[in-house]
């Protein structure tokens, strides 16, 4: 496939990256033409798309399949009060476009699923796992470690986070919890704090950016842990 050139545009937009030393017009050039899938609109996903939109990944994939509602407007920044009732990856994508409207933004307002899932991430080179259900993380994890397809898994709970890189070879989420939990998502037993998933979401479009643009070390086979009550990250080693 042809690479896409940077544009005058895409100079003046993305000046401290092509300034910045082991980046530059390299890794921009990466990111253009390099795409994401998230999955998941809410508190992990707002800040991933965000930031993803802001970078310039050339063209981004935002799956969910539901509504906005008003109990999420504490921690899901990238939905407005306007937005109240409206499909949340089109709300998304209308938030990114407008941060940045030289993307090309993929708008799936639908839950992913067994049948669709390993459909849906073979036309994007790196997958974020941004949902609040076990289920759905056991069923990203089987998929693309089954395509060999890198991504990034993230979750919350209450004052809590985590978050991993998985790339083919590395420890994956089932190998890390070979025992699915039978335990409802991580906003049904109180909380979370709002910054919470603003921090692991931030954390997990970094490794995105990192992957593509080929530059620094990713999360994998380490699991990185949040604390907000004692403002500490951890690192467990997995291997």
């Amino acid at each position: 496939m042809t690479m896409q050139p940077l544009t005058d545009d895409d100079m003046r937009r993305y000046a401290r990256h092509l300034s910045l030393p082991g980046f530059g017009e390299e890794g921009q050039l990466r990111l253009k033409n390099g795409s994401v899938l998230v999955i998941g609109a809410g508190g992990l996903g707002s800040p991933v798309a965000l930031y993803l939109a802001a970078a310039g990944i050339g063209r981004i994939g935002i799956a969910d399949g539901d509504r906005v509602d008003i109990t999420n407007l504490q921690r899901q920044v990238i939905h407005h009060t306007a937005d109240i009732g409206r499909p949340k990856a089109l709300s998304a994508a209308e938030k990114m476009l407008a941060v940045n409207p030289a993307l090309n933004v993929d708008v799936i307002d639908s839950f992913v699923s067994a049948e669709t899932l390993p459909q849906l991430i073979a036309g994007y080179d790196f997958v974020i796992d941004a949902t609040d259900s076990l289920a759905i993380k056991f069923l990203v994890d089987d998929v693309c470690t089954a395509a060999a397809k890198p991504y990034s898994h993230g979750a919350i709970w209450r004052y809590e986070g985590q978050t991993m890189t998985v790339l083919p070879g590395s420890v994956t989420y089932r190998q890390l919890f070979p025992d699915q939990p039978a335990a409802a998502d991580g906003t049904a037993a109180g909380g979370p704090l709002g910054i919470v998933p603003g921090i692991l979401g931030t954390i997990q479009a970094a490794e995105a950016i990192k992957y593509i643009a080929g530059v620094g070390q990713l999360l994998t086979d380490r699991l990185l842990r949040f604390n907000a009550l004692t403002m500490r990250f951890s690192e467990i080693r997995l291997r």
